[in-house]
């Protein structure tokens, strides 16, 4: 190859890569937004602050413009570049990640909505403890798997996602609570509904978080882990063979 001709190569190279971590880095700093719109969701649901819970509701504006503007150069990088290999794994992760990014925001202004709801028609009798410690458990999931990104850290991505099982579980335990609550005093079930809502919606948000992290396996494994069970997440993980051991304590 000519002197110009490598010179010319290196350049693309290196202007390539600077763009792969600047729609990097806008992802991680999209998914900070949202971590702060999850907390201060739960946080207005619990101390009924209807302030706080409009702010974040306005929020959600920034973070549908953010996927926007980081989807479309996702876009145009695949078009253009036509990248290959971790390239572009990682371009296709960020494009997934995104929208469950986006969504988890979404899960968020409607909290939201059910906390100036409950403000505005009376403080729900029961659920706010159990809203405080699914909340705490999917907040702590966001706020992981958003670290593990960006150490593109594997085993704290199936952290993250053998986490799930405790808020699905958490989530079921709430939910027959609740319901068995609103059996025995008919008069609160419009008011403990909201909580139920509010409690739906923190379980999807551990959902997206748990999307992210098989995103982020698929990122740098190049192994598409989603739909399959936490057995199957942890051999990828760790690069062993399904065989190598029994463990019949994770399922999906």
């Amino acid at each position: 190859m000519e002197p110009g001709k490598d010179n010319y190569s290196r350049h693309i190279s290196r202007r390539f890569n600077e763009e792969l971590e600047q729609i990097r880095t806008q992802m991680l700093a999209m998914g900070g937004v949202v971590e702060r719109q999850v907390s201060d969701a739960v946080e207005a649901l619990v101390t009924n602050n209807a302030e706080l819970a409009e702010k974040s509701i306005r929020v959600d504006k920034q973070t549908n413009e953010m996927e926007l503007t980081i989807d479309e150069q996702c876009t145009k990088m695949i078009a253009i570049r036509q990248p290959t290999a971790s390239d572009l794994r990682l371009i296709v992760s960020i494009s997934r990640s995104i929208h469950d990014l986006e969504r988890m925001g979404d899960e968020a202004s409607r909290i939201c909505k059910h906390a100036i709801e409950i403000v505005e028609n009376g403080t729900s009798p029961r659920g706010y403890q159990e809203v405080r410690h699914v909340g705490s458990l999917v907040s702590n999931m966001v706020k992981d798997v958003l670290t593990a990104f960006a150490r593109s850290d594997l085993e704290l991505a199936y952290k993250v996602a053998k986490q799930d099982k405790n808020v699905d579980q958490e989530y079921r335990t709430a939910l027959r609570s609740l319901v068995t609550y609103m059996m025995e005093d008919p008069r609160s079930v419009s008011l403990v509904l909201n909580v139920i809502w509010v409690l739906r919606s923190l379980e999807r948000i551990g959902d997206h978080a748990r999307n992210l992290a098989e995103h982020l396996v698929y990122q740098v494994s190049g192994t598409d882990v989603r739909h399959t069970s936490l057995k199957e997440l942890k051999h990828t993980v760790r690069d062993e063979s399904p065989d190598d051991e029994t463990d019949l304590s994770e399922g999906n």
